[in-house]
């Protein structure tokens, strides 16, 4: 006598089958392996000495205490975590795709890679917003430098202390519940979600943060680097037009690195998820697998051109660099000191045709506010405008 159910659990049969399917194909690309491990071991060292070096700038030899400065030096420290996770994807990669540190490990190193990437891509638009604002806010001001909420560093203090909380209490959770789609021996591979629809969904959550801070920076830096290249044009014979018209032309770099590293991966993002959420071809999974390591790549590279676009675009940052690697390497490039009021005049000699503001994503500009008679103003903070 049969013991077959009737009619048969469809749920069941098609739970299976899907299991049987997603076990029976390799997603992983051979191909890319050995180039993934490559390139994320030559990411992790640029980055890990580029984010040291800038971080040891900002401590200690760059004088400026200003939000710009609380900002950036979390910027390099989400950086610097996040490039901590990449000697795993390397080891993973040149182990043949094999994870031998347990499911667990694996989530914790993939979900603190994607928390610090979002962190330090917050923080960039939150640089971007501070700048815009305060330099707004000079024209109905008399006394200060923009919006008095905004002026000296204690806002952002507190905005860093909230981010970096928030971001924790979403991430500890994800490490420490199971999705139930864990394969053993692998990690950072394609996943179905169509049983862990939660994550798929807060995975497109990010996206559209993403989105929202990349509309903020794009808007606050073409206002400001109109205003900068309007002024150059109407005031030609003010001795700094020129510097004015140069800055705005530099203003358009970070948000171009930020469109070459982070929009391929986010453009692509939601067809990822959307692919996870449905039944798709085994092929089509591999397309996705290849697809997502190479966009995933070029947001890791970000790591490495913070601290490139610290020393191209500011000049106080470059000198305090310059000097930080002649104490290092002890060569005497010129009869300079590193104590604070030989740095805090360079600084003034430099600030004193404009103002030192930042850029996104790990740059910073020299970004100026005119009126018919600029004159340098600095709060009690260290913050600097032109009234």
């Amino acid at each position: 006598m049969s013991t077959t159910a009737w009619p048969p659990n469809r749920f069941t049969d098609h739970t299976a089958t899907s299991l049987t399917h997603n076990r029976s194909c390799a997603v992983d690309e051979e191909s890319l392996r050995l180039p993934l491990a490559v390139l994320y071991s030559l990411i992790f060292l640029f980055g890990l000495a580029g984010n040291l070096l800038a971080l040891w700038v900002f401590l200690f030899l760059h004088s400026r205490r200003n939000s710009v400065r609380v900002f950036l030096i979390n910027v390099a420290l989400a950086d610097l975590v996040l490039v901590a996770c990449l000697p795993f994807r390397v080891m993973y990669h040149s182990r043949g795709n094999v994870w031998s540190l347990g499911p667990r490990m694996c989530k914790a190193v993939g979900n603190l890679f994607y928390m610090n990437m979002y962190v330090s891509i917050t923080l960039l638009g939150l640089i971007s917003l501070d700048r815009y604002l305060k330099i707004i806010g000079v024209r109905g001001s008399q006394r200060g430098c923009g919006l008095r909420w905004l002026r000296g560093s204690r806002w952002s203090h507190v905005t860093c202390a909230l981010l970096w909380t928030c971001s924790l209490v979403m991430v500890v959770p994800m490490i420490a519940l199971t999705e139930g789609n864990e394969e053993p021996g692998k990690c950072f591979q394609y996943k179905q979600r169509k049983h862990a629809r939660g994550k798929a969904y807060f995975n497109l959550f990010l996206v559209g943060v993403f989105w929202l801070v990349f509309a903020v920076l794009l808007v606050s830096y073409a206002r400001i680097a109109r205003r900068l290249l309007r002024a150059a044009s109407d005031k030609p014979d003010l001795p700094n037009a020129t510097r004015y018209a140069r800055t705005a032309k530099k203003s358009f770099v970070v948000p171009l690195l930020f469109t070459v590293c982070f929009v391929p991966y986010h453009a692509f993002r939601p067809v990822y998820v959307s692919s996870q959420l449905s039944d798709v071809s085994c092929e089509t999974q591999r397309l996705m697998d290849r697809t997502n390591e190479v966009m995933l790549l070029l947001s890791a590279f970000n790591s490495c051109l913070d601290p490139v676009m610290y020393f191209m675009l500011s000049g106080s940052v470059r000198n305090a660099t310059i000097q930080a690697l002649a104490q290092l390497f002890r060569v005497q490039h010129e009869p300079t000191t590193t104590n604070s009021s030989t740095t805090e005049g360079r600084r003034t000699s430099h600030a004193s045709t404009a103002a030192v503001l930042a850029s996104s994503r790990g740059s910073l500009g020299l970004i100026t506010t005119l009126r018919s008679k600029p004159v340098l103003n600095t709060d009690a903070d260290g913050d600097q405008c032109l009234q």
